[in-house]
């Protein structure tokens, strides 16, 4: 046995394979890991891809383990991501080289965030043994996920934890919301390396661990951070189902307003009614009179409306992705992170010149305060979210010191059927998870659901079929540890563990060879 821990020389298993042979094994895994997300679910995978990552890394180069990490994240987000393909080229009308341009783009850039990981872990943690797969390794994993989230702009979808929504594991979300479950997650995924690589005492260690982490989770699935706020209420969604392609048409304005119309008064009387992102083809000041009648309908029948719609800000000349309540006084909540080249485009003014001539979007919408209020609709607080926004969960902490429900509005539309909305509807069940309060999610074309608490869902409707969901909702009360906290705790310690772990590194004589 070496001084490392491991029962046979530190000679890493990717010494085996040669360069090509073993980034292409690094590609597969990456790609593979993508099928533990929704629709799949293969939560298991999870774990076991990150860990065959870890054993690839097993004593090698730091330049070797970032062109490792880097295939295995290309793979992970070209896979898992393809779909920006369709919402660029098909719906978007860019030209197909741009489209693979900004797709390859994104999965180059997701693929160095994985480099940095392995880069990282070959130069400056421990080579081996206990420290390296329990600790410093799955922290660094967890501290890079993060940076993801944030750095220019962020991007966090497919962080591990939301993966684990189904799996014992979920109990996790309320104490240290998503970052928690993926630390978890790459913590059983460095048992899974003690218990291939360890020694006879590291296996003991590295199974209790992972026996502890699996027992705590399921224990934490039935403890209830939340309770009731007022007796339950009835609520209703509606989902157009306008084809993406057709929704602008001028022609098909009077028959969209029209299908509304007759969907919302299927859910007039239920207290709160709910329309999906810019729900309908036109902005709001175009639609003051159609807004008022509607108002006075849903008022009669003792609903309040709340409606995702654009708006133009006379004032400040700028255009809004938002959401408006109808309940007597007009509240008004704007989308606060916009998508890249979708909602905003980040390129200088010659380049918009050319949009301009290839007809293509060009106009920047404006992001809304960072810090907004609580909506009220029928009698509830409601934390707001408009698409793509509920994948940054800490944004969301300050409104659930007020909010008794969740509100999503969205229009996955623009990705067709692909796994997008799946993989968007897990994020929503993190987000109701992590606070333990009901979430409503209309969608344009689905998936509209009804989000319980403990993150299942209640209700849904089937895709691209214009329909509406009713369903009774409890509001909730009280702070999760992860609503009072946030992401700090998590961050902090998988920052103090990757450096613990290089410390040691330095501390300690390195055992073993490298090799490219």
């Amino acid at each position: 046995m070496s001084r490392s821990g491991t029962t046979e020389p530190a000679d890493g298993i990717v010494r085996a394979l040669s360069p090509r042979l073993s980034s292409a094994a690094s590609f597969l895994l990456g790609g593979a890991l993508s099928l533990a997300f929704a629709p799949f679910d293969l939560f298991p995978l999870a774990v076991l891809c990150p860990a065959a990552l870890f054993l690839l890394w097993e004593d090698v180069a730091a330049r070797r383990a970032a062109r490792l990490g880097f295939w295995f994240g290309a793979g992970t987000f070209l896979a898992g991501t393809y779909w920006l393909y369709t919402s660029i080229h098909v719906f978007g009308k860019a030209p197909l080289w741009v489209a693979l341009l900004l797709m390859l783009g994104l999965v180059a850039v997701m693929g160095l965030y994985h480099a940095l990981v392995g880069y990282v872990a070959a130069r400056w943690l421990p080579r081996s043994g206990l420290l390296r797969w329990l600790l410093a390794l799955p922290a660094l994993w967890v501290v890079v996920e993060w940076l993801r989230g944030w750095v220019l702009s962020g991007f966090p979808w497919m962080s591990l934890g939301y993966s684990q929504v189904d799996s014992w594991l979920a109990g996790y979300a309320p104490v240290g919301g998503v970052y928690l479950l993926s630390l978890v997650v790459a913590l059983s995924a460095g048992g899974v390396v003690a218990l291939v690589r360890g020694s006879w005492p590291a296996r003991g260690i590295a199974l209790t661990v992972l026996a502890l982490l699996w027992g705590a989770g399921a224990y934490l699935r039935d403890v209830q951070w939340t309770q009731p706020a007022g007796a339950p209420l009835t609520v209703g969604l509606v989902q157009g189902a306008v084809p993406q392609d057709m929704k602008w048409q001028a022609a098909n304005r009077d028959r969209t307003l029209q299908l509304y119309d007759e969907l919302t008064d299927r859910v007039l009387g239920n207290r709160i009614v709910i329309w999906p992102e810019a729900a309908l083809p036109m902005l709001a000041h175009e639609l003051e009179d159609h807004l008022t009648a509607l108002q006075q309908r849903a008022q009669a029948r003792g609903s309040d409306m709340v409606l995702g719609i654009l708006r133009y800000d006379i004032d400040g000349g700028s255009y809004h992705n938002s959401i408006l309540v109808l309940d007597g006084e007009r509240q008004w909540y704007d989308k606060r992170r916009l998508v890249p080249f979708g909602e905003f485009f980040p390129v200088p003014e010659f380049v918009r010149g050319w949009m301009r001539l290839m007809s293509l979007p060009y106009t920047d919408l404006t992001a809304g305060k960072p810090v907004q209020p609580a909506l009220h609709a029928g009698g509830q607080s409601l934390g707001a979210t408009i698409c793509y926004e509920d994948a940054y969960g800490s944004q969301q902490l300050d409104v659930l010191r007020e909010a008794t429900l969740l509100v999503n509005v969205t229009n996955d539309a623009w990705f067709g059927d692909s796994t997008a909305p799946h993989q968007h509807l897990e994020i929503a069940r993190m987000r109701a998870l992590e606070a333990q309060r009901y979430l409503l999610r209309a969608a344009n074309d689905g998936i509209t659901a009804v989000i319980g608490p403990d993150g299942k869902v209640v209700k849904s409707l089937p895709q691209f079929r214009p329909d509406v969901l009713e369903a009774e909702v409890e509001p909730l009360a009280g702070l999760t540890p992860y609503a009072r906290a946030g992401n700090v705790p998590v961050i902090a310690f998988c920052l103090a563990m990757a450096l613990f772990g290089v410390w040691r590194s330095y501390r300690a004589p390195r055992y073993g060879t490298l090799q490219r």
